[in-house]
C-alpha cells in the first residue's frame, strides 16, 4: 500500500506527462495566411480563390486562410513585411521578394505563360499602340508585371508618349476602358477572361506581349518546411478529383499547378527591372 508520501509524488509523475498531452489537444492549430495579388476586387479575390484553401486545408489538416489587400502597392508591402505566410504574387515580385525577405518558389500553373495585353473599347478606330500617343492609358499599379510594366515597355519602345494612370486592379481597367474614361488599359488575359461579360464583351485587345514565366506561389522563410511541403502538394493535387478541377476551373487555371523553382523566373530576372526602387514599400 502507498504511503502518503509516495501517494504524492505518484500524482506528481503523472501530470508531468498527461499535461503536455491535454495541452497538445486543447491548443488550437495555426492558420497560415494566404496573400493573394488583388488582380480585381478584394471581395471578389475572396470569393474565387477561398475555395481552393478549404480544400488545401482538408487535405493537409492545416487551416490555410485567403488574404489580400486594397491594391497593389499595399499588396507589395504586407510581402516586404512578412504579412503572408504563403504569397500568390506576379512574376516581377518573385523576383523582387525572392531576395528579400526570402519568399521560396512552390509552384507554378502548368503549361502557362504570362501575357500582358492593351485592351481598347470594341469600337475604337485605334489599331496600333502607335496611335496611343498623347493618350492617357490605364494600368492597375506601377508594379503590375505584364499588366502594366510590360506594356509600358512596349509602348515607351515604339517610341509612344502617353500619361499612365494607376487605378487599383485589372477589373477597374477594363471597366474603365468599356466605358470610354479610357481609350486604352493594361491587363492579362486571365483577369480579362474572368472579369463580368458586360465589361469583357465592350472591350478588345489591341496588343499583347510575348510570354513570360507565369505568378508563383510561394512561401515565407519562416513557415516550417513539413508546412510548405504538405501546402505544395496539396496545391498540385487539386486537380486530381472533381471538385478541384471546378474550382480551378473557376479560377481560369484548368490544368492546375506543377513544382517549381526560383530559377524559374530567370527570363524575368534577364529585364533588369528596377521599378520597386522608386516605390516607397519599406
Amino acid at each position: 500500500m502507498l504511503t502518503p508520501c509516495l501517494r504524492a509524488l505518484y500524482l506528481c509523475i503523472l501530470l508531468l506527462f498527461t499535461l503536455p498531452v491535454l495541452a497538445q489537444e486543447t491548443t488550437p492549430k495555426k492558420t497560415y495566411t494566404v496573400g493573394i495579388v488583388p488582380q480585381h476586387s478584394a471581395s471578389k479575390v475572396i470569393k474565387i480563390w477561398a475555395p481552393l484553401f478549404d480544400k488545401i486545408s482538408q487535405s493537409t489538416g492545416h487551416h490555410f486562410k485567403v488574404m489580400t489587400s486594397k491594391d497593389i502597392p499595399e499588396f507589395e508591402k504586407n510581402i516586404k513585411s512578412s504579412t503572408y505566410d504563403f504569397a500568390y504574387m506576379n512574376p516581377y515580385h518573385f523576383v523582387v521578394f525572392n531576395s528579400s525577405p526570402g519568399y521560396r518558389a512552390l509552384a507554378k500553373q502548368k503549361d502557362k505563360e504570362i501575357h500582358g495585353i492593351i485592351v481598347t473599347h470594341k469600337t475604337s478606330e485605334i489599331e496600333s499602340i502607335k496611335q496611343l500617343s498623347g493618350k492617357e492609358i490605364a494600368f492597375p499599379s506601377p508594379g503590375a508585371f505584364a499588366a502594366s510594366m510590360l506594356p509600358r515597355g512596349s509602348l515607351l519602345k515604339a517610341g509612344v508618349d502617353f500619361k499612365p494612370i494607376y487605378v487599383s486592379s485589372h477589373d477597374s481597367v477594363y471597366k474603365a476602358v468599356s466605358k470610354g474614361f479610357f481609350v486604352a488599359g493594361g491587363g492579362i488575359v486571365r483577369t480579362l477572361k474572368n472579369t463580368d461579360k458586360n465589361t469583357r464583351d465592350n472591350v478588345r485587345i489591341l496588343w499583347k506581349s510575348p510570354g513570360y514565366t507565369p505568378h508563383a506561389f510561394a512561401v515565407n522563410p519562416i513557415v516550417p518546411n513539413t508546412i510548405a511541403i504538405s501546402f505544395q502538394q496539396a496545391l498540385i493535387d487539386v486537380i486530381n478529383d472533381d471538385d478541384g478541377t471546378v474550382i480551378l476551373g473557376n479560377l481560369s487555371m484548368p490544368k492546375g499547378f506543377v513544382k517549381a523553382e526560383d530559377k524559374d523566373w530567370k527570363d524575368v530576372r534577364e529585364l533588369n527591372i528596377i521599378e520597386l526602387d522608386s516605390i516607397n514599400i519599406e
